[in-house]
């Protein structure tokens, strides 16, 4: 077995290893014989009780006397696969594709997304016979990562997907690119070819451990069967522990159907991996130190917060303090919307009361976030008066675009109890700022600037209204799941969260396709939820196919296509800085066909798909709504439904934009409420 660890990119651009990227790659060494390594203690949580006398998935083994084997059959069959066999207390012998099985029951694998092929055909045979997970089988592997996202993000568990090697495995980079962009446990299991093959171009043949080196927190090549049951307990553990993320583990295919001895718990062997999650108290000391300091604080929220499963903590601090709170589109949900002291969404498409925070604060108090491009617009223009206390699990993250003042490495969730410990001794102490001033400037600008839309002059649908009622009808205990593009900001804008885990969306990587079987994923995760996928006409037609796989599986998801005809956000960045030239951005057909075979085609009005009659084709039930009389009508409709999946095609309208908007590479004080509106900073705090 092979492995290579990988880290973050650290302020320079290059690479910060937590195992150096030195020597001969996995592909190199794959098909030599890998010295044996010493088991090491591990670190991290304790592993569930030693293995049953009798194979998971199996019967228990018949008592010692004769045997009492079945007669042979007249005609021979198929051969059995083999059966493991208890050699020993704890311990049974196995194929590796058993132990494979046999070890994600360990970890506590429920759900495993995927499609079966030749190189990992070996791991779906003992699947079938496992009790513990349920595999769905999905209809592209893009689907089955996004789906394993959306199981992590809407329970906070690992998420499992599952490919063969070659082409099954390259359609899963997409998704895992997007889960270590968004710092998703997600764990990849690629079937590889066998290990005499590596290297030689065999058959549906890709090195896809050395294509994820930068998009994984750690990947695997495994070789050996008795390496398979460690390195499943290894990516489990290091892909939610320290800051999250995906880990890919690629098993040859003679390693799976070669025998050996399977126990558990196993010792991991993970030298130099020890994520730090306890603070520094004097760091913390000295962050609460200049809370106490301050007249224009901010707490500027990210996505981080809610991986630590921080919120409560979070709103105890800015109770206790009185400082404003700012979520990323990454933190929606980590602190309720309707307190007061939320200014909103910060960044490109943020709330004017949220952006003026950030540029006119003298601190702001960074958790769980990375100062990402789309929050400080040109990074030199950003908060340019402003403390940084960054708090975060990665170190790689803290100072990499802005230098923090006071540097804090630590899990969120210990970070701010620890803070709001701090936070009361200096309050004891007698040192407790006056806000009032900031809190009445802050909520100027949230009363004077609110979120808002027109309606459209020719009775169109306003697609802000259609997602602003779809979330005040499902209500703030529904889970909500963006694709990308303009759906996803007002997504964003226009549904209150008050709660964690409630909105999933793609941040980092911004993937298109990802609504539909994140919120399949999601659904599977929380079957009690009400689960919406808020998608673009665009997104949509990317990965709907998984539309059969909800129909079939009994997941019950509600799609609302927001369909205004056109890639709608680079349609609007073609509008603002094209001077209004829309190339290659209409998905629907307009005018007559220039090139008739007999005679006109008309066009004009065709929507191709008809997404009612494609929803129908899957299974699903269609619905059309082109009306603002009906919205309310057709979203208790599809709520209604419980027994299968629903799409609704909303027919909007095609020239609505995202407000307010901060100018990609522009500064956040250029932020624009409306097209060729600022808002007016005059009478800010100094």
């Amino acid at each position: 077995m092979t492995e290579q660890m990988t880290g973050r990119k650290g302020p320079s651009g290059s690479e910060r290893p937590e195992r150096a990227a030195t020597g001969p790659s996995p592909r190199d060494l794959a098909a030599r014989s890998p010295h044996h390594q010493a088991a090491r203690p591990a670190d991290g949580p304790p592993h569930p009780a030693e293995a049953p006398l009798s194979a998971p998935g199996q019967p228990a083994p018949a008592p010692a006397g004769p045997a009492h084997a079945a007669p042979a059959p007249a005609v021979p069959g198929p051969a059995e696969p083999p059966r493991a066999q208890v050699t020993s207390p704890g311990k049974v012998r196995a194929t590796g594709a058993q132990a494979l099985v046999y070890a994600l029951e360990r970890v506590g694998a429920d759900v495993v997304f995927g499609i079966p092929g030749g190189a990992v055909l070996p791991a779906y045979d003992p699947l079938l016979d496992s009790k513990a997970i349920r595999h769905i089988l999905v209809r592209h592997e893009q689907g089955a990562g996004h789906a394993a996202t959306g199981y992590a993000q809407a329970t906070g568990r690992i998420g499992v997907c599952m490919a063969t090697s070659g082409p099954g495995a390259t359609n899963l980079v997409t998704p895992i690119a997007d889960a270590y962009m968004d710092s998703v446990p997600l764990v990849a299991i690629t079937g590889q070819v066998p290990t005499n093959l590596i290297g030689t171009d065999g058959f549906q043949e890709a090195d896809i451990s050395g294509i994820t080196i930068p998009i994984t927190k750690h990947n695997f090549l495994v070789t050996r069967p008795e390496d398979i049951a460690r390195t499943i307990g290894e990516a489990f553990h290091v892909a939610s522990t320290g800051r999250p993320g995906p880990v890919l583990v690629d098993i040859a295919k003679d390693a799976m159907q070669a025998t050996t001895e399977f126990s558990w718990p196993v010792p991991f062997d993970l030298p130099g991996y020890h994520p730090v999650t306890r603070p520094h108290a004097r760091q913390v000391r000295e962050a609460a130190r200049l809370i106490s300091e301050s007249r224009r604080p901010v707490l500027y929220v990210g996505g981080g917060v809610i991986k630590a499963r921080a919120a409560a903590q979070l709103r105890e601090l800015a109770e206790l303090t009185g400082i404003p709170v700012i979520t990323t589109l990454m933190a929606r949900g980590a602190f309720p919307d309707r307190h007061p002291l939320h200014m909103g969404m910060p960044g490109m498409h943020g709330t004017v009361a949220a952006v003026g925070a950030l540029q006119k604060a003298d601190l702001i108090v960074a958790l769980g976030t990375r100062f990402d491009d789309r929050v400080t617009g040109k990074l030199d223009t950003f908060a340019p008066g402003a403390l940084i206390v960054h708090a975060d699990i990665d170190p790689a993250e803290i100072s990499k675009n802005r230098r923090a003042d006071v540097p804090i490495v630590g899990d969120c969730r210990e970070v701010i109890a620890d803070l709001v410990a701090a936070v009361r001794a200096e309050h004891e102490q007698g040192r407790r700022p006056d806000l009032t001033a900031w809190l009445a400037q802050l909520g100027s600008w949230r009363e004077t600037y609110p979120l808002g839309y027109g309606q459209p002059d020719d009775g169109t649908l306003a697609p802000q209204y259609v997602i602003q009622r779809i979330g005040q009808i499902a209500g703030p205990e529904a889970v909500y799941v963006a694709g990308v593009g303009q759906h996803q900001m007002w997504a964003a804008q226009f549904i209150d969260y008050e709660n964690p885990g409630t909105w999933i969306n793609s941040g980092g990587l911004g993937t298109m396709g990802f609504a539909v079987p994140a919120a399949m994923g999601a659904k599977v995760g929380r079957p009690d939820a009400t689960v919406w996928a808020i998608d673009g006409d665009g997104c949509f037609q990317m990965t709907n196919q998984e539309l059969a796989t909800c129909a079939l599986e009994g997941i019950p998801v509600k799609v609302a296509v927001i369909n205004n005809g056109s890639l709608g956000m680079v349609r609007q960045w073609q509008t603002l800085f094209y001077n209004e030239r829309y190339s290659n951005t209409d998905l629907h057909p307009s005018g007559t066909d220039p090139h008739p075979a007999e005679e006109p085609r008309k066009l004009a009005g065709t929507r191709i798909p008809d997404f009612v009659k494609l929803a129908e084709a899957y299974g699903c039930e269609g619905i059309r709504c082109e009306e603002t009389a009906d919205v309310d009508r057709v979203i208790e409709r599809a709520m209604a439904v419980e027994d299968r999946p629903v799409v609704v095609d909303f027919i909007v309208h095609r020239d609505a934009m995202v407000w307010p908007m901060v100018a990609a590479g522009t500064s956040n004080d250029d932020i624009k409420f409306a097209r060729g509106m600022a808002p007016d900073w005059g009478g800010s705090t100094e």
